[in-house]
């Protein structure tokens, strides 16, 4: 390492040998100590730069050896921080759950030894299961607090830890930073208590009251006659989901073979993410080749999330995955529909129709900062979605996204527009012109450097954009000052006037929060006078969103 002095490769190699004397996980042991034998310092240092850091998504990073990877001794600080947090606070009952990611059991019964020692009534769930089985036993069980251990729709090489407080919603600051402030207080592991013991394994009556609640947002005696076909990705959806749609009347969905089963290698997906190009492919190729199929439905590896592909004649292959925000829509219009009451919300970076919906029927409306850990405390709230297909349609139920409840709901809607002789696309057509086309895209760029997501911020920090796509920008707010509405978060957000064809546009530029990505939240609203104006209106959105992901790039420095 070019520059180091030797007293810095001393101390380097001084930590990884402490942290190696009380790492617990043998394979991590033998990582470890092959890159002291091997001497790389800076392989040494990419592992010891630091910590994971805990915040409000808890902990999430590629598996490895040392304190900035995920691995049984940071889930043990974490799992250790978090039980002096709850027994300073509300001393109880800790739900922990995970997926079939490679370590992730490994992992829940290390935090349920660790709950145990330090004196919490542990319980787990009884196999990989959906998160929102988790979000939902929280409540059900009336416990203080719940993890879930998985990377969601993340790399195969990734793991993580989700922190939910009793409500059953995920944590928000102060008590990210309390929690954290705990963690980094643990001392050495060996003074940790874990038993071998005494913590309780849940059967399947959990996974059967979950089950018994996935109805509640459906409505009895709607059309339930529909073709489907369904991926879990590799993840742990496919039972939960097959056996909630034959409890509600549904017949089971046609299932991807090469994917229905849990994988934590993910074969068939560069990233099993539904909206990553090409993960969809197989379910679209099987929904071609099925007679019948009305739809294709997918839920990401720990089924939070839900993704719905359509018959489109203007796509290619004749089928198309809608947006998040097109779904968004859908189910909001539906529960309209259905008298649902309470607050509709969504987040800042989501589509602004759910809004015009829930003003048009009467209905209170937020905007939160991304993620359910934000939307889920809306006071009031009937119902919640983000673009990146995160839906809560039952949130007296799971107060978070649920891709298995959102997937009946989405269901129950396409087989009462079967029966009616239409589609979803026909109801998202009545949208539009009823509202105005609503279109939205993203510029999404993943990077191997984080400075270059921290240089494209800067830059549009210091020089503003004044017009973008030939359209004027009339505010431009700078996230991170907070406001009050929203509380402070790194990103920016410009509204820029309409003209012409087009009433409004908006752009909201932020780093992910789960992944190695800058994102551009893009949405364009083109008035709709009719149905048969619709394919100007998307020629004219699809012209302006394009324009602004060029002259949004160009500003910021990042490939169009």
């Amino acid at each position: 390492m070019a520059g180091d002095t030797g007293g810095d490769r001393d101390e380097l190699i001084a930590r990884a040998r402490r942290w190696l004397a009380e790492d617990p996980d043998p394979d991590t042991r033998a990582e470890l100590a092959a890159l002291l034998d091997a001497d790389d310092p800076s392989a040494l240092a990419e592992r010891f730069a630091g910590t994971l850091q805990f915040g409000t998504a808890g902990l999430r990073g590629e598996m490895g050896a040392g304190p900035t990877r995920m691995n049984r001794a940071v889930v043990i600080r974490a799992a250790a921080g978090l039980a002096a947090y709850l027994r300073g606070r509300s001393p109880g009952l800790v739900v922990v759950g995970y997926d079939a990611r490679h370590n992730s059991e490994r992992f829940a019964r290390d935090s349920a030894a660790v709950f145990t020692g330090a004196g919490l009534r542990a319980v787990l769930l009884p196999r990989p299961l959906p998160t929102p089985v988790l979000a939902f036993a929280i409540r059900e069980l009336g416990a203080v607090a719940g993890v879930a251990v998985t990377a969601s729709h993340n790399p195969p090489r990734d793991n993580g830890y989700k922190v939910y407080l009793g409500d059953g919603s995920q944590i928000v600051p102060p008590a990210d930073a309390e929690i954290a402030a705990q963690i980094a207080a643990v001392g050495a592991l060996a003074e940790v208590p874990r038993p071998a013991d005494g913590w309780e394994v849940l059967d399947e009556g959990i996974v059967a009251a979950y089950l018994d609640r996935t109805g509640a947002a459906l409505t009895e005696g709607a059309p339930r006659t529909l073709g489907t076909v369904y991926t879990p990705l590799h993840g742990v959806g496919q039972s939960v989901l097959t056996e909630a749609f034959t409890r509600n009347g549904f017949a089971a969905p046609v299932e991807v073979p090469q994917q229905s089963a849990p994988d934590p290698d993910f074969p068939t997906v560069a990233f099993p993410n539904p909206e990553e190009p090409g993960a969809m492919d197989l379910a679209l190729d099987l929904a071609r080749a099925t007679p019948g199929t009305d739809l294709v439905l997918a839920n990401d590896p720990d089924a939070d999330r839900c993704a719905v592909g359509v018959r489109d004649a203007a796509a290619d292959g004749g089928w198309r995955m809608l947006r998040g925000d097109e779904v968004g829509a859908l189910l909001a219009s539906h529960l309209v529909r259905r008298g649902r009451r309470g607050t509709f919300a969504t987040s800042i970076v989501s589509s602004s129709l759910v809004g015009r919906i829930a003003a048009d029927a009467g209905l209170p409306y937020a905007e939160t900062l991304t993620g359910f850990k934000w939307l889920a405390r809306v006071p009031e709230l009937g119902y919640a979605f983000e673009e990146a297909l995160g839906y809560c349609v039952d949130p007296a139920g799971v107060r978070d996204k649920d891709g298995i409840t959102a997937a009946l709901l989405i269901a129950e809607l396409a087989a009462e527009l079967r029966a009616e002789g239409r589609a979803l696309t026909d109801l998202l057509a009545d949208l539009a012109v009823r509202h105005g086309l609503h279109a939205t895209d993203q510029l999404s760029v993943r990077v191997a450097d984080l400075s270059l997501i921290a240089d494209a911020l800067a830059r549009l920090r210091a020089t503003p954009p004044t017009a973008l796509a030939g359209l004027a920008v009339a505010t431009a707010e700078d996230l991170a000052e907070g406001s009050a509405e929203l509380p402070p978060t790194d990103g920016l957000r410009y509204h820029l006037t309409g003209e012409g064809e087009v009433a409004a546009a908006r752009v909201i530029v932020r780093p992910s929060g789960t992944e190695p990505k800058i994102k551009c939240y893009l949405e364009v609203v083109v008035p709709t006078a009719d149905r048969a104006a619709l394919p100007t209106a998307h020629a004219i959105a699809s012209r302006t969103l394009d324009a602004l992901k060029k002259d949004l790039a160009a500003q910021a420095g990042l490939p169009a």
